[in-house]
């Protein structure tokens, strides 16, 4: 696969900006961040080690500090915030959205998050105190306040005046929500259609209903679904009583998108996506020992089942030379559908209506697949050892191992998630388990009754 030339272009500019870092060329810093945006120097900063982070940090003039932070994951972010003062951090908060605000908020300690909040104006801090009652992960936590409501009982003329009177437009503005006089939720106007119609046109008579807004307590996934399947821009929050209380806008999903898939990335090794990648190692090492340990206790098991055929391994050799092939053959089919099936709970087309036919339709892949390979290797250890019991009981155990790791693969990730584990952070470990264990036990149990 040829580089990525984006990526060479950044290890360079990385490469340069810790060169002028080193030599505490400040302006020669500036120069060279002129060029990019906020979350490009975000991504810079994370992969930057922690002292010349905080030297990097430093030098930046000119830059919107809170747009850049507002874009670092939260270890990094806890990192940055220690170093400035109070004053500091109010400064780089003005120019932020209520969403990136709460963001900030909660990555301080309570003492600093009071002083924070009580600098902000008055609506400001309302906005940003109401969008911090809801958990991170869902549509309050995401939305920003920052948006343009009118009424329906109101002529486009009407809504032309506001606009010119309120100077400037949110980020990112394709529509005006459209409410009634106690901020319910009624649909929206497209600038669009503002702009092409006559001024005496009322606003109701334009009004697109057939999007309904997004409930507050709505999981950050359904949200990214919903703009997904509707090709938003954007959307409005609303509180149970159906008032506006944000909107959320597509760099928010595209931002959820991004996150999800690195969740996965790190989640299948035990690891967490917002961890700093240049963390103190103790740190580093404490988190890690934790799945290591899991993984210790599960390898251990295996080895026990192991154990109990030590004598019939040292009799047949032949059994510690394929023993390796029937796990890692099972592993992989059983990481195959684990995999299919992490993705459909992921993306909400897995659900208990549904599950059942899936199992189904993974277990007869797994068989198919079983009698396929199970032919083709009971050939290979005929060839391999002329043993004709030998090569009979590979494929038996091959086929059990393969039907066993599909079957596995589709019931631990519905079964996590019923049980509120994140599927893709333990599934990978219990399905080793099972498809280590189960094929040593069932190849060696076989040759242990059959050939011994």
């Amino acid at each position: 696969m040829a580089p990525d030339n984006n990526a060479i272009d950044k290890v360079k500019l990385t490469e340069q900006l810790l060169a002028a870092v080193e030599n505490n060329h400040s302006d020669q810093i500036n120069e060279l961040l002129s060029a990019l945006v906020p979350e490009e120097i975000a991504e810079i900063l994370e992969a930057t080690p922690i002292e010349e982070r905080h030297i990097l940090w430093d030098a930046i003039k000119d830059q919107p500090l809170g747009e850049i932070l507002a874009h670092t994951n939260d270890e990094v972010t806890v990192n940055l915030l220690k170093g400035l003062e109070e004053e500091e951090i109010v400064q780089l908060a003005e120019d932020l959205e209520t969403d990136d605000i709460a963001d900030i908020v909660q990555s301080l300690d309570a003492d600093e998050q009071q002083k924070l909040l009580d600098s902000l104006p008055e609506e400001e801090r309302s906005a940003v105190e109401t969008a911090l009652t809801y958990p991170e992960d869902t549509a309050g936590g995401l939305m920003s306040t920052d948006f343009i409501s009118v009424r329906a009982d109101v002529t486009l003329d009407v809504v032309l005046r506001y606009l010119r009177q309120l100077g400037e437009l949110p980020q990112a503005t394709a529509e005006i929500f459209v409410s009634d006089r106690e901020n319910h939720y009624l649909g929206t106007l497209q600038l669009t259609d503002l702009l092409i119609n006559d001024e005496d046109t009322y606003v109701k008579d334009l009004l697109h209903d057939d999007m309904s807004a997004i409930k507050a307590l709505t999981h950050e996934k359904d949200v990214a679904h919903k703009f997904e399947k509707n090709d938003l821009i954007s959307a409005a929050v609303v509180n149970e009583s159906n008032q506006i209380l944000g909107r959320i806008t597509i760099d928010d999903v595209v931002d959820i998108i991004r996150e999800e898939a690195e969740h996965a990335q790190m989640a299948s090794a035990g690891l967490d996506e917002e961890e700093d990648i240049f963390a103190p190692a103790r740190r580093a090492a404490k988190r890690r020992s934790f799945w290591l340990g899991i993984n210790l206790l599960t390898a251990i098991f295996a080895s026990i089942v192991i154990g109990l055929f030590d004598a019939s391994i040292e009799n047949i050799v032949a059994l510690a030379i394929l023993m390796p092939i029937i796990a890692s053959m099972g592993g992989i089919a059983g990481t195959q559908t684990a995999t299919i099936v992490i993705r459909a709970l992921a993306t909400g087309k897995l659900a208990r209506s549904n599950s059942r036919s899936l199992l189904i339709k993974e277990t007869t892949v797994g068989l198919f697949n079983g009698l396929i390979w199970a032919g083709f290797t009971a050939v290979g250890v005929y060839l391999w050892f002329q043993d004709m019991a030998l090569s009979a009981i590979f494929a038996l155990a091959l086929l059990i191992n393969l039907l066993a790791a599909a079957f596995a693969g589709a019931i631990i990730p519905l079964l996590l998630q019923r049980m509120k584990i994140d599927p893709a952070l333990a599934s990978g470990l219990m399905l080793t388990t099972v498809t280590d264990s189960l094929g040593f036990f069932v190849f060696l149990g076989l040759a242990t009754i059959v050939l011994l």
